[in-house]
């Protein structure tokens, strides 16, 4: 019997994540520098219990958490994540302040991101991305059957002016009412670890509200690196520049600063996304996760978040900081590899000369596994239309290994590459 699948299900398959998750658990040995997990020896063991006891604590609060709960989520936690959505950006945003009808909260911000592009954009569709971008958002994309476009960026990000030369040749193609969004990862972003400046941020709000002429362009704000920074100052929310709040939406999530087996994220919606979204989610999990946002409104209750994001950030710190030396130390003899020096999240990128090819069907990744180490080739993080999509790179995180193994990891890597070359 012949067994037709829907087109979505298609769409859905040959996603690279999967695979490169699988080589990763079946070669156990090997220093995997690959995944963008969290470090397990962080995970907030002590806090979840005593928030779990919380809960506990009363019977009928217990039954509330253990039921069904509304669509947009908690509302003790997402007054909770309003109230640190306005201490962090200040008063300073010139469009107007967020409100708790705005906040929704989904299983991880993948989640969210995954509604609001559902919501937004039919096949054919097209979203614009920073070239390389976060390889799972192109995976979103492919499987609503819509088109990834990649745009350069530099050591500030997307480069505006770059942006605008794609509008206006979509424009000129007859394609300019496809563009449905602008999603960009501006704090310490996977895969290059590069932070958009505020001016950056505006003037990207700024040509999605002007090149908004037949259809609405939206920027998505990925933020789930933002509380990751081990240097510099903060920058306020890409929100805080959207003058009438319609344009922007904020995808964050306590996954990579707590922990991301409780599946909680939240969003910041503009007003007029908030009722399609939870249609959508309505459809989808009828309120998911509920027991663990009444957890997580007990771990800030009881205030033990911001202790936790502190000692998450000492760690990451101290394995950024063996990345770098190490790659000072094995990469810098070796001719033509370059890498970035980011001031947070989980990620190194690094490019090697045009003539190696670091893919998963080159010589060197082969020779990097017998060498026993383990990388995300960089060519599964560019959309494919846009910008030439670049071979010779990788994505290298730190992460998960401590910082001995991630001198050893390095070391290998390094002699993989000299043996390439």
């Amino acid at each position: 019997m012949h067994i037709r699948l829907s087109q979505r299900a298609g769409w859905a398959g040959g996603q690279p994540i999967s695979d490169l998750m699988s080589r990763a658990l079946e070669n156990p040995h090997l220093i995997s520098l690959a995944a963008g997990f969290v470090d397990q020896q962080t995970l907030p063991v002590e806090p979840t219990r005593r928030a779990l006891e919380a809960v506990f604590a009363s019977e009928a609060e217990a039954r509330t958490a253990l039921q069904y709960g509304s669509t947009p989520g908690f509302v003790p936690l997402r007054e909770q994540i309003l109230e640190r959505i306005r201490e962090t950006d200040g008063p300073e945003a010139i469009g107007p302040p967020p409100t708790l009808e705005q906040i929704v909260l989904t299983a991880g911000s993948n989640q969210l991101l995954h509604l609001v592009a559902e919501s937004l954009m039919d096949p054919g569709d097209i979203a614009i991305c920073t070239s390389p971008t976060y390889l799972v958002f192109l995976g979103t994309v492919k499987h609503l059957g819509g088109r990834a476009v990649g745009v350069a960026m530099d050591a500030e990000g997307m480069i505006p002016d770059s942006l605008d030369q794609t509008l206006r040749r979509l424009e000129r193609a007859g394609e300019l009412p496809r563009v449905k969004l602008i999603y960009l990862v501006p704090y310490f972003d996977n895969p290059c670890g590069v932070t958009t400046s505020q001016t950056r941020r505006a003037e990207i709000v700024e040509l999605a509200r002007r090149w908004s002429k037949q259809t609405k362009i939206h920027v998505i704000e990925d933020a789930a690196y933002r509380e990751l920074r081990y240097a510099g100052e903060d920058v306020p929310s890409t929100r805080t520049v959207d003058p009438d709040g319609d344009t922007v939406v904020v995808a964050g999530t306590f996954s990579k600063s707590y922990s991301p087996g409780i599946r909680v994220g939240w969003g910041v919606l503009p007003k007029h996304l908030i009722r399609p979204v939870c249609d959508l989610k309505g459809n989808i999990d009828f309120g998911s996760p509920n027991f663990a946002q009444h957890m997580m409104a007990k771990v800030l209750e009881q205030g033990k978040y911001a202790a936790h994001v502190e000692s998450v950030r000492a760690g990451y710190r101290e394995k950024l900081q063996a990345m770098l030396e190490s790659a000072e130390e094995h990469f810098a003899r070796l001719p033509g590899v370059e890498w970035r020096r980011p001031q947070g999240g989980l990620y190194v990128w690094a490019t090697l000369p045009e003539t190696i090819g670091a893919g998963p069907a080159g010589r060197l990744f082969n020779q990097a596994i017998r060498e026993g180490v383990f990388y995300v080739p960089g060519e599964f993080c560019y959309p494919p239309e846009g910008e030439p999509i670049r071979k010779s790179a990788m994505r290298l995180s730190f992460g998960v290994q401590s910082p001995d193994r991630i001198r050893q990891g390095m070391a290998a890597l390094a002699r993989a590459i000299e043996h390439v070359m």
